[in-house]
């Protein structure tokens, strides 16, 4: 009689057993990849499961909210950080240009208010909102070295301008940089920090070898880490290239990487390692991209000059304008939309990107 009842019971719960395990879906295994893939919708639920019993929670997941700018890694944002960042990020459509004025001794003029200029959105006037001298902003800089064989020669030396143009320039606690060599593939050897000790490490890290991807480099620097920069305040962006521009390895076109540029409004200046003293085909390349972002390029006829070339692009930094403005008939078609700003003054001249892509529907 014991026998029979503990066959019984055991009988019992086993039924019982597999009736609640159908009930919950199988946990995921944890060599799979795709995590984002949906679950089979053609399979049908099991008969047993019953109709009034609620999903359980893990089997759909809530998307955390996006951390705030500022959150440290691994902190999940709280539900007034959610709103306060879908402030920041709301789509308003205006235009902000960031320019220099030379006269004509080469000398930034620094003085000179709204009334000075007149701004054209697509060779159309608008009405400027906003115009600032900022001489102070804080910036972020990517340092883009070619380590080609085309320039090992001169190498040594373009390092120790780089890391003295660094030494002058980041101001810790307030500017960030990062640096990146390349030559037919790019390498960041130091990410983004304040300390110019280790931007020298990371520049003393580079080695001369193989080809030259100048295009993907610029490519990469700004829409991977200048175009995904989050600041609590306004920030200038900008690439310093030291190559010769002799690109011959890059999966992009040079129309591309200026394109990223100015959507990242990124500003490039280059520094060219032609010594020659003769203009070549990568002089032109990157006269191209400066010009097009509203940056320079330097043209050094000894290899002392490239010092000097990175003292200019500092002070230059340090000496710009912004203006903010709404076209009047902006549409969101991701057409390129020129931008021209004229001095009253026929002895100055602006410096600034030539235009920008309209932001898509």
């Amino acid at each position: 009689m014991k026998l029979s009842c503990f066959l019984m019971l055991g009988i019992a719960l086993s039924s019982f057993t597999a009736a609640q395990t159908t009930d919950y879906p199988a946990a995921p295994s944890s060599s799979r990849t795709d995590k984002t893939a949906p679950p089979p919708r053609s399979a049908p639920p099991p008969a047993s499961t019953p109709a009034k019993a609620p999903a359980p929670a893990a089997t759909q997941p809530a998307v955390p909210a996006k951390p705030a700018a500022g959150t440290p890694p691994g902190a999940v944002a709280t539900n007034d950080e959610a709103v306060k960042l879908t402030k920041i990020t709301k789509s308003v459509d205006e235009v902000n240009v960031i320019f220099t004025v030379i006269d004509k001794h080469k000398h930034f003029v620094k003085d000179l208010t709204k009334a000075d200029f007149t701004v054209l959105d697509d060779k159309k006037p608008v009405q400027v909102r906003a115009f600032v001298a900022e001489t102070d902003l804080p910036l972020r800089v990517g340092l883009l070295i070619d380590a080609s064989n085309s320039i090992r020669d001169r190498f040594q030396f373009e390092q120790a301008s780089a890391i003295e143009f660094l030494n002058q320039i980041v101001r810790p606690g307030r500017d960030q940089a990062f640096v990146l060599g390349f030559d037919s593939e790019h390498e960041i050897t130091q990410d983004y920090t304040d300390s110019t000790e280790k931007l020298a490490h990371g520049v003393r890290m580079l080695r001369p070898g193989g080809g030259t991807a100048l295009f993907d480099a610029i490519y990469f620097s700004c829409r991977d880490k200048l175009l995904r920069v989050q600041a609590d305040e306004t920030v200038r962006r900008a690439i310093i290239v030291v190559s010769d521009g002799e690109d011959n390895q890059s999966r992009v076109t040079r129309e591309e990487a200026i394109e990223m540029a100015q959507r990242a409004e990124v500003i490039v200046y280059s520094i060219s390692t032609n010594i020659s003293g003769t203009l070549a085909s990568g002089d032109k390349v990157l006269r191209r991209i400066s010009e097009a972002t509203g940056g320079r390029v330097f043209f050094p006829f000894k290899i002392q000059d490239v010092a000097d070339a990175f003292s200019e692009i500092q002070q230059e930094l340090r000496s710009q304008y912004v203006v903010s403005y709404k076209p009047e008939d902006f549409q969101r078609d991701g057409k390129f939309r020129s931008i021209d700003i004229i001095t009253q003054a026929k002895k100055f001249t602006v410096r600034s990107r030539r235009g920008y892509y309209a932001p898509r529907q």
